[in-house]
């Protein structure tokens, strides 16, 4: 009888300590998540309480040394007191699941400057720190206008005439409570661009004036500093023209083809990764100044600083945020270890135009019966001509897809152009040469023109490219 007592009352003891336990665990259990709930509403709290403490008629002033922006114009979100590391990782979830704890500690320890804040590089920032990157730079001297709503990714009706940075600085408060922004009301100059360039550990470039753009570009190839650029965003409609890739493979892109030609000459010739579209501008034009500005002398003096364009691009707004979203993501992936190692060439095209251009180069030492070192034509307008104006297709109805294309000259009584250069299939290339371009050395030769060869609906198809050619021509200034 005592031995069943002693057992009954062991029993006892234990599942009094288990129940004692499992209570126990269950109000730390329970603490703990009201302590996480009671953070959350104190940092909702301090949000809307920022929100509404804000100074609507602050946000036009700034510090005088135009580094810092007035307390006013940012809303001053709540300190970091309270949003600890466990919310941090929450907000960031997806990306830690993305690129693991080793990678998205190299991102948010990483520092970014973003010289030119406007359609593009708002996007770049704005993604930037939704990510995670925790500082930093933004660098431009320009305001919200009412015709940057159409692309700007933070800028609203009310912050007319608020400077950019300022704007985007704002935003990426709301967002991150704990990113370090250094707000640049500034241009950036060669002769002092260190200054806005320190610690940063990658440079994205967003800016609209070549000159500048290529004294930033030189300037990071130079120091080695990493930098990413962005080309013309401007007059483009088709996004599946976007690409990256490094200067040096560039097409058909005139911005693109400007800068690489410009640091060429300076010494640089690749190592430097773009984003830029292949698509030639549409049927747009540059929105024209006011002809009484003509009137009153030199239209150079409305811009805001010289080199500086002062009439304005036509900008699908959702072009400008493509830009800067491949931006951020090939920032992204490289500062997390996981870069993105070979860009896709568009259409992987490089030989075939190498091999375009040289057999046309052959072709037309043979047609002038003389050697020639190098055509008025490139790369480049290889793709312009075999890509935007024949569509990979030759000019001979029904236009199929050339086995073997060739480049030729279309009309021999003319000097060879974009306009008068035609693709063509290599049966079709043999033709035209015997009938049409007969070499001068050629005793007894003769020719005929290429309408009585070929027809009149072939020469209403040269005479469209040649007019779509002259479009081009006048939007690049060319």
């Amino acid at each position: 009888m005592n031995v069943f007592s002693a057992q009954s009352h062991r029993t006892q003891l234990i599942l009094a300590a288990v129940s004692a336990s499992l209570l126990t665990s269950g109000l730390f259990t329970a603490y703990n998540a009201y302590s996480r709930r009671e953070r959350r509403r104190d940092l909702d709290r301090d949000i809307l309480r920022s929100l509404t403490d804000r100074d609507e008629g602050s946000k036009q002033h700034l510090r005088q040394d135009n580094e810092l922006l007035e307390e006013q114009q940012i809303i001053r979100i709540a300190s970091t007191d309270g949003y600890d590391e466990e919310l941090i990782r929450e907000q960031l979830a997806r990306c830690y699941a993305f690129f693991g704890d080793g990678g998205m500690a190299r991102i948010r320890e990483k520092s970014v400057v973003v010289v030119g804040c406007g359609g593009v590089g708002s996007w770049v920032a704005v993604m930037l720190v939704r990510s995670g990157v925790s500082k930093i730079r933004l660098v431009d001297f320009d305001y919200v206008t009412l015709s940057s709503l159409n692309r700007h990714a933070t800028a609203m009706l009310a912050d007319v005439g608020m400077p950019k940075v300022a704007c985007i600085e704002r935003t990426l408060k709301q967002i991150s409570t704990w990113v370090e922004v250094d707000s640049r009301i500034e241009v950036w100059r060669k002769e002092d661009g260190g200054r806005l360039l320190e610690e940063a550990d990658w440079v994205i470039d967003a800016i609209d004036n070549i000159t500048t753009k290529v004294d930033l570009l030189k300037y990071c190839h130079e120091h080695d500093i990493k930098v990413f650029s962005s080309m013309g965003a401007g007059a483009k409609a088709d996004p599946t023209r976007i690409q990256i890739s490094d200067i040096s493979y560039t097409m058909y892109d005139p911005l693109a083809r400007s800068v690489r030609r410009r640091l060429r000459l300076q010494g640089v010739s690749s190592g430097i990764p773009v984003v830029y579209s292949t698509e030639v501008p549409g049927d747009v034009k540059l929105l024209p100044l006011p002809e009484e500005e003509f009137q009153k002398g030199d239209v150079k003096e409305l811009g805001v600083f010289d080199d500086f364009r002062v009439r304005i691009l036509p900008v699908l707004g959702s072009l400008p945020s493509l830009f800067g979203l491949h931006i951020a993501t090939y920032i992204l992936c490289e500062m997390a270890g996981k870069p993105i190692s070979n860009p896709l060439p568009i259409k992987n095209r490089k030989k075939l135009y190498e091999r375009l251009l040289r057999d046309l180069l052959h072709r037309e030492s043979k047609f002038t019966g003389e050697p020639i070192n190098k055509l008025p034509i490139d790369e480049d307008d290889v793709a312009l001509i075999f890509e935007d104006l024949h569509l990979g297709r030759s000019v001979v109805p029904p236009h199929v897809v050339p086995a073997h294309p060739t480049l030729l000259r279309w009309d021999p009584a003319k000097p060879l152009t974009l306009e008068n250069c035609v693709v063509f299939e290599s049966a079709e290339a043999a033709k035209h040469v015997r009938e049409c371009l007969t070499p001068l050395t050629e005793e007894g030769y003769s020719r005929k023109s290429p309408r009585t060869v070929w027809g009149d609906e072939v020469q209403a198809v040269v005479e469209r490219h040649a007019g779509d050619v002259a479009k081009y021509r006048t939007w690049v200034g060319l």
